[in-house]
């Protein structure tokens, strides 16, 4: 499916270049309004980031999150600094369908292991940005993309496994906000030695070609986000690339 995205910062709606902060470009478009307006173009699946509650997690946009969530009918992911169970029961108590997970996932997997057995592997998506080396290993990274975590994502996913692991939002660094296309070699890669899990691709759709070809690769979903928000296309555009869905 094509899952539209927004990432928020105090309210609005922004986009930062590869994870940077200082990087940051931002949109006039109302939050609410842009995701009805991806659910009535047809997404059944929206992804959320809120990058104010990922800095800090005592500024989680709660407010905003539950009135985006009780005025959107799509179901919704939400992810961005989420550290403490406290954080997960928050989003899903505000009505999220999952809950994203990333540097935690990496930094604690015992901990979020157990919030898969808690929660159920339905609630919870692992989001893994890697670097890939010169010598092709797919390094995870954490803490906002600045920190090497020395674990490559075939090494987290076997761990996850054991747990029922569903979920994994995997992102190419090299790729995102880049519009450029994505990694199709990696994704076909990924989906066929972990049949098991649904995959969803993010980073560097710039156009409806881009779309296509992650489409073949076994992904379960394609995050759009920038692309999106300039008009490189319509959702509804972008939604008939997998009739499907």
């Amino acid at each position: 499916m094509i899952i539209p995205a927004l990432d928020l910062i105090d309210g609005k709606v922004v986009r930062l270049y590869q994870g940077d902060y200082a990087q940051k470009t931002e949109y006039s478009a109302d939050p609410v309004a842009q995701f009805n307006a991806y659910f009535e173009a047809g997404a059944t699946w929206l992804h959320l980031v809120d990058l104010t509650g990922a800095k800090d997690t005592n500024a989680r946009q709660l407010p905003l999150i539950r009135e985006m969530l009780a005025k959107t009918p799509a179901k919704i992911q939400i992810g961005g600094g989420i550290r403490h169970e406290q954080d997960v029961k928050d989003l899903l108590e505000a009505g999220a369908e999952r809950v994203v997970i990333g540097s935690t996932a990496v930094k604690s997997p015992d901990l979020v292991k157990g919030w898969i057995e808690t929660y159920g592997a339905e609630r919870i998506v692992l989001a893994l940005d890697i670097n890939i080396t010169k010598e092709g290993h797919r390094v995870v990274a954490i803490s906002g993309w600045q920190q090497d975590s020395g674990v490559t994502i075939e090494t987290l996913l076997e761990n996850y496994l054991t747990v029922g692991l569903k979920h994994v939002l995997c992102t190419d660094i090299s790729r995102d906000g880049t519009l450029k296309g994505s990694n199709v070699d990696l994704y076909i890669d990924l989906c066929k030695a972990y049949p098991q899990i649904e995959f969803q691709s993010s980073g560097g759709i710039g156009d409806l070609e881009d779309i296509k070809a992650v489409v073949g690769t076994g992904v379960a979903g394609v995050i759009v986000g920038r692309a999106l928000l300039e008009g490189k296309f319509t959702a509804k555009e972008a939604l008939a690339c997998w009739p499907n869905a």
